[in-house]
């Protein structure tokens, strides 16, 4: 079977390694949150560990992630549980945006969320926030939180949002339970405010373990019904797959398919998201300090209460594996389209205990694979 590529992908190879620094950084600032979402990857609690990260570790931490470029530091995204669990959390973003780190938050929709803090949070400088959204309706939504009314109080957050000007990334978690609802989300969203839509498909990790993936072929028409939103000049906002990357390989094959060049691809925005993610322009730092390679991906490479970060991205298993599409196994190590997707290794790694093994979510057959690739 080919491994080829195609030139101009080989020569655009190194725009999708990310080995001296990452495009984000994830911080799990607390476990502790309010709902008990059915698919969390945190397994995330009422309380805070007493463990979790100080206020000066974590200032220490961020000078770290300062480091990492001279002209631009990585963008921070802080997580949970939920960060305003976090009695210091506005302390700490306005030491990072002192920094010159700019920094988004993706709050719990609990009562903590209010238009107060919505205003607090666009006052010191966050330039954005990520809210999820697993149903269309409070029925569907509030049994995967496990909270009523979480519903609405997503709702009112996503306008409350609007109203402060804070932009604002929906996501959605895929799975057989959620599929079905999918385009009804999708036209609830398109009457609201929001800038991105994230579809996160299912990692068998966490609480997610209890929940049932899509199917290949599920997964295949999904991405193809994105890539009619993306495609549609009627979409009022980005539409965008999480530990689906295949998505790129539709897009790729449409482009093409309508006459595109592969010049055109790699001007293209779809470029900037290609290649393996995991570790290779992402990492994650837990609540306790642990560094992984993805929230997802919970293959720990060391922790910055002993070194720094920069160190453990750059020299620590698995991040340089994940960073040599040559390591790559089974059919994604065959792929022709491996320099821009790469599979999901967390998916990989949920399913077989290797990050390097093939993601089954992706049912691309290698035996089709373009003579052309």
């Amino acid at each position: 079977m080919s491994t080829q590529t195609a030139p101009v992908l080989d020569t655009f190879s190194s725009r999708f390694i990310y080995e001296k620094a990452p495009i984000l950084v994830y911080w799990e600032s607390t476990i502790a949150c309010d709902l008990a979402c059915t698919h969390c990857r945190a397994e995330a609690i009422s309380t805070a560990n007493p463990h979790q990260l100080t206020t000066d570790e974590v200032k220490a931490f961020f000078r770290d992630i300062r480091s990492f470029g001279e002209r631009r530091a990585p963008h921070l995204v802080i997580t949970g549980g939920d960060p305003l669990q976090r009695e210091d959390l506005f302390e700490l973003i306005g030491y990072a945006r002192e920094l010159g780190i700019t920094v988004s938050v993706t709050p719990a929709a609990s009562p903590r969320l209010t238009p107060e803090i919505m205003r607090r949070l666009k006052g010191a400088g966050v330039e954005s926030l990520a809210l999820s959204l697993d149903g269309s309706d409070a029925a569907g939504h509030d049994s995967r939180r496990g909270v009523p009314g979480t519903f609405k109080r997503t709702i009112d957050a996503i306008r409350n949002a609007g109203e402060v000007g804070l932009p604002l990334q929906i996501n959605t978690t895929v799975t057989q339970a959620t599929l079905e609802d999918l385009p009804k989300i999708y036209e609830l969203l398109c009457g609201l405010t929001i800038e991105r839509w994230a579809l996160f498909f299912l990692i068998s990790t966490g609480r997610g373990q209890n929940l049932a993936e899509v199917s290949p072929g599920q997964g295949e028409r999904l991405l193809n019904w994105v890539c009619d939103l993306i495609d549609s000049p009627d979409t009022p906002f980005a539409v965008k797959s999480t530990e689906a990357p295949h998505l790129r390989r539709i897009l790729y094959q449409r482009l093409h398919a309508r006459g595109g060049t592969d010049e055109q691809f790699m001007q293209s925005s779809l470029a900037r998201g290609l290649g393996i993610r995991d570790g290779n322009g992402i990492v994650f730092v837990s609540h306790l300090g642990q560094v992984f390679p993805s929230g997802f991906l919970p293959i720990e490479a060391g922790n910055i209460r002993n070194e720094s970060i920069l160190e453990i991205y750059r020299n620590r298993e698995p991040f340089v594996s994940l960073r040599n599409v040559d390591e790559l196994k089974g059919k994604c190590g065959r792929c022709a389209y491996r320099l821009m997707c790469g599979g999901a290794r967390s998916r990989a790694y949920a399913s077989t205990g290797d990050p390097m093994e093939s993601d089954q979510l992706c049912p691309y057959p290698t035996i089709f694979f373009h003579d052309r690739l």
